[in-house]
């Protein structure tokens, strides 16, 4: 790759892992947006800024970019996007990449291990054991995963490895989505509450933001049912959480395996007390693996980007 011959001037919106900051420090003037809130609440403008740094949660909204009237290119180290002002990039022609692909296999991982979680109530388990219940008692049966009804909501590259997976635990699969895939052979529903009402499981690896808003709502959990199990490794946004968590305490919903909510890092109190529940601190794609890989993904588009070559993987903006 070309060598870049000055250093641009980038915007980080949070602080990221450790050895991507001294990477990007080595190669850029960094502006830490961290540091800098007040400045922005007062209007300051940034006019050497380029490009800005951010991630899925940060995002990057119309405020910021406004204070940044040169900026060319938004980098996220993740594939969501909601939080970024798509609009806005696109009218000023600002280009937008993500880091699809290396962070599929990860992603499907934790689906699935919040699927087996609270199918076999491994959380409850554990603290059967630590808590010495084991010496007075049998621990409750719980159910297995083969020859459940697995229904996805997205079958994009998580959702398809998400799918595999659930294969090999012997699961019957089905999907929800914009448009049926032609190169798959899962039963395709065009109504989500059709597929929700046919399926034991309800996985949800749809992308965030307004089209999708609460797409999971109070008639979808009604059809998947008491003996349902909710697993969301996407945006806490596409679930009505009010809805969910009433269905939840009053046994009108199974469970549910949640990885993400709709104000984080605050979770519903009544969610902390159901045993029916696991929880985790949006780790989908938390390993120092993928991380890394993610990182490195932003950073070569980044580079391409300053360097006069094609972009990675661009977001299609039209």
């Amino acid at each position: 790759m070309k060598q870049i011959a000055s250093r641009p001037t980038i915007f980080i919106t949070v602080p990221l892992a450790p050895a991507l900051m001294a990477q990007l420090d080595a190669r850029f003037d960094c502006l830490h947006g961290w540091e800098l809130q007040d400045e922005l609440a007062a209007g300051r403008l940034w006019p050497a800024v380029r490009a800005v740094v951010t991630t899925g949660g940060a995002g990057a909204s119309r405020s910021l970019l406004q204070a940044l009237p040169n900026v060319e290119l938004i980098a996220c180290v993740g594939v969501g996007f909601d939080a970024i002002d798509l609009e806005f990039a696109r009218t000023h022609g600002i280009a937008v990449t993500t880091t699809p692909g290396v962070l599929d296999n990860c992603v499907a991982d934790t689906a699935l291990a919040l699927l087996l979680a609270v199918s076999r109530r491994l959380v409850s388990a554990d603290r059967f054991v630590r808590n010495g219940d084991w010496l007075r008692s049998g621990f409750p049966l719980a159910h297995s995963l083969a020859g459940k009804r697995c229904g996805i909501v997205g079958l994009g590259n998580i959702g398809r490895a998400i799918a595999r997976r659930a294969e090999a635990f012997d699961m019957v699969l089905s999907y929800h989505g914009p448009r049926p895939k032609a190169d798959v052979a899962y039963r395709y529903y065009p109504d989500l509450a059709a597929m929700a009402a046919e399926v034991d499981v309800l996985v949800l690896a749809l992308p965030g933001g307004a089209a999708s808003r609460h797409a999971i709502n109070g008639k979808v959990l009604d059809a998947l049912g008491a003996e349902g199990v909710l697993i969301n490794i996407a945006r806490g946004s596409v679930v009505d959480q009010a809805a969910l968590v009433e269905r939840l305490r009053d046994g009108r919903l199974g469970g549910a395996g949640l990885d993400v909510f709709e104000d984080e890092p605050r979770v519903p109190d009544v969610l902390l007390s159901l045993d029916n529940v696991v929880l985790t601190p949006h780790i989908a794609s938390a390993t120092i693996e993928t991380r890394a890989a993610m990182a490195q993904l932003m950073l070569e588009n980044l580079l391409a980007h300053f360097a006069g070559l094609p972009l990675l993987t661009p977001l299609c903006l039209d």
